[in-house]
């Protein structure tokens, strides 16, 4: 167990079943009153943020959470199949766990996992990964205007925009938090 005044930044906790993290927080003693902790919490399991007040002795359960390694095999439909670096197990993970993260995901890609009791709380890609340009339109000779872009689909089949110069079968470097075009390999 865990008191509010014992809150730091990344420390997880269960509040009414739900996995939070904590984001901020700030121990306030008033002049008259108790002591009480705001807080800026985010839900692991929806991603939203929320601001909450806690009694400075309010006591919570630490949500250990485990972190582990997989490798991206293949997927069937709906559902997509991974391999445990450590165990060599096969986990499968529903498309709706994935998120936007399908749109990059290569074979033999590895990727962190967040579990809490077995659960798969979420995905994480490579900050940058390397992706193959399937197919783009040629840039147009003497167009070397700067900031302009264009559309290219990636050999996972998602669209993104990438510079004039950029090729077919070019290997760029993406950055999957946002989607866009780093650097060409």
């Amino acid at each position: 167990m865990i008191t509010a005044n014992q809150f730091k930044a990344g420390l997880t906790i269960l509040v009414d079943s739900e996995i939070y993290s904590v984001i901020e927080f700030q121990a306030v003693k008033p002049g008259k009153g108790g002591a009480f902790v705001r807080s800026k919490l985010r839900n692991l399991r929806t991603r939203k943020n929320i601001e909450k007040t806690f009694r400075a002795g309010e006591r919570f359960e630490e949500a250990f959470i485990e972190d582990k390694k997989l490798q991206y095999l293949y997927n069937s439909g709906d559902t997509y199949h991974f391999m445990d670096k450590e165990t060599f197990e096969e986990m499968i993970i529903a498309k709706e766990k994935l998120t936007e993260i399908v749109s990059y995901l290569k074979d033999t890609m590895d990727v962190a996992v967040v579990c809490y009791n077995n659960e798969i709380i979420e995905v994480k890609l490579p900050i940058f990964i390397e992706i193959k340009i399937e197919h783009t339109e040629p840039g147009i000779k003497g167009d070397t205007a700067k900031g302009s872009f264009k559309p290219a689909t990636l050999e996972t089949g998602a669209t993104i925009q990438v510079p004039l110069f950029i090729n077919e079968s070019d290997v760029i470097k993406l950055d999957t938090r946002t989607g866009t075009y780093v650097e060409r390999v």
